[in-house]
């Protein structure tokens, strides 16, 4: 356990990437199983300690200090963690040097507990342990890490670790279980790499490039929209469907209609979107869509309002074969023929753009503000299915963003290396009789620099204090860049952004020069 808590201090302090990745190789390489494959669990995300949730360590710590003290200090810090393992008092008597289990057997301790029966375990755990040891402690057990290290990274170091293509193990990936030991052993050589034939596992997609300049042939290139939804792989094998986000998470269950109406065993690549309103083949816009996501369990209501399909960009399996190796006109060909056995209420094909020239392409871009479409997708006609972003093969070409003036309302502390600064904003419009109404909210598109001037503002001009949310004088002009907006009833504005970022600070703007909620819903695309 000591090894694992200086691993995630050591994570936390270290910005660069390349030493966030050599930090966990070199870990990974020096501890013995099965205490490496639980911490890389951990760090994938894929480490449920169900007796240990956050509640439960928010009261332990409250048994012990004044819980206004607790309220304090975790408004200020910005982190569970980080608060409990510094206002932890040492228990009286504690013998030196401290004994502390191995992180093996704090895993198996904790996974053995009925939910909701940690409490005295984690209790004496936190008596043996130091400020670091208590703070990868309460991270581990809540599944919470939030030290700035994705699932992706870590199999990259674990790849560095065993120099092994971490495209193979993220081809393995989803037919392994913690704590990994046949992982460990094909990366020590031990054993030949895990085959999971019969198991529907993640294949890494082929990303595109973003078109910054220049034109591309079109004889060289097939066009296609780019649709506004998720992108996902639908894999069946062995009489079992999931499917996967881009990342490679399993979000079968948020899903289940698409699995279940998956009938043929193969790997299919697509845009997962909500069908909407109008006849034919109509997408919703990204607003509808994202009331499904995230969900473990799918009521009917949800099922019948937001009814899910995939639309189909490409295949990369048919049966056992391995089409990947084939250029992008055969598998299209491939894909079309397959649509015949597809039930065309879960699955739909993405057609592609017919356009004399580049210019004209252009022009087509350029009008295409439809809810569902993000831009365009250029893919050369000869590229193999490769993972990952190979230049000059694909490239998305994005709708330039909308821009409207905002003013700051609402700030709330970030999270990681952000956690001593107010990061995340929540911007409004005015609305006819001159109320600010929120329409968004932004943690991104700022400098380090700008971070500062922000953090600034919002602690000199807070005037009330809700929890950790500060509000401020409505004074601020932020420029919010965003792809597209929408009708929500969610919101009192009735108006949601999709992907608003702050693109510049208007200090030379006054507040009551902001955009209206009027000029917001001008740009709203959605079907009536």
């Amino acid at each position: 356990m000591r090894r694992f808590s200086d691993l995630i201090d050591r994570l936390v302090y270290t910005r660069s990437r390349n030493a966030k990745v050599k930090l966990i190789a070199d870990y990974l390489r020096a501890t013995p199983d099965p205490d490496r494959g639980w911490a890389l669990a951990s760090l994938t995300g894929q480490l449920d300690l169900a007796a240990v949730k956050p509640a439960l360590v928010k009261a332990l710590i409250e048994e012990r200090v004044d819980p206004e003290l607790f309220r304090m200090s975790r408004n200020y810090v910005g982190d569970l963690a980080e608060t409990c393992s510094l206002l932890w008092p040492e228990p009286p008597g504690r013998p030196t040097p401290v004994v502390v289990p191995p992180l093996g057997e704090v895993v198996e301790t904790l996974k053995a507990l009925p939910r909701g029966q940690g409490a005295a375990t984690m209790t004496t755990l936190m008596d043996r342990l130091d400020v670091p040891g208590r703070y990868a402690l309460i991270k581990l057990a809540t599944g919470a890490l939030r030290i700035g290290i994705s699932a992706r990274l870590a199999k990259t170091a674990f790849a560095q670790a065993f120099d092994v293509d971490v495209e193979e193990v993220e081809e393995i990936w989803h037919g392994l279980v913690p704590p990994y030991l046949p992982l460990f052993q094909w990366g020590e050589g031990h054993i030949e790499r895990p085959r999971y034939d019969d198991i529907p596992v993640f294949r890494p997609f082929m990303l595109a490039h973003p078109l910054e300049d220049g034109a591309v042939d079109l004889t060289d290139y097939a066009a296609e929209w780019k649709w506004d939804g998720i992108r996902v792989q639908i894999a069946r094998a062995g009489g079992e469907t999931r499917l996967f986000s881009r990342t490679g998470d399993d979000i079968t269950n948020s899903f289940p209609e698409v699995a279940e109406a998956m009938p043929i065993d193969a790997v299919l690549d697509g845009e997962l979107l909500v069908r909407g309103t109008a006849q034919g083949n109509s997408a919703a816009s990204f607003n509808a869509l994202q009331q499904r996501l995230g969900r473990k369990a799918v009521s009917g209501a949800m099922l019948r309002d937001f009814p899910a399909f995939v639309r189909l960009y490409d295949v990369l399996y048919d049966g056992a074969q391995d089409l990947r190796g084939q250029p992008w006109t055969e598998r299209r060909e491939r894909l079309e023929a397959m649509m015949a056995r597809l039930p065309g209420e879960r699955f739909d094909l993405s057609g592609l753009i017919v356009a004399g020239d580049f210019a004209q392409l252009a022009a087509l871009r350029e009008g295409a503000r439809d809810a569902s479409i993000e831009g365009l997708m250029l893919k050369r006609r000869d590229s193999l299915y490769s993972a990952g972003r190979k230049v000059g093969l694909w490239y998305k070409w994005k709708r330039d963003p909308l821009v409207v003036d905002c003013v700051m309302m609402y700030a709330q502390r970030g999270s990681g290396k952000r956690s001593s600064f107010y990061s995340d904003y929540t911007f409004g419009c005015w609305s006819e009789d001159g109320t600010l109404l929120p329409v968004g909210k932004a943690y991104s598109g700022f400098t380090d620099a700008e971070l500062k001037m922000l953090d600034g503002f919002v602690r000199n001009n807070t005037v009330a204090k809700f929890g950790p949310v500060r509000e401020v004088t409505k004074s601020l002009v932020l420029e919010v860049a965003f792809d597209s907006v929408h009708r929500s009833k969610r919101h009192k504005s009735g108006v949601a952004m999709r992907f608003p970022r702050i693109s510049r600070i208007r200090t030379d703007k006054p507040a009551e020069e902001a955009d209206t909620l009027e000029t917001l819903a001008k740009l709203i695309t959605d079907p009536v």
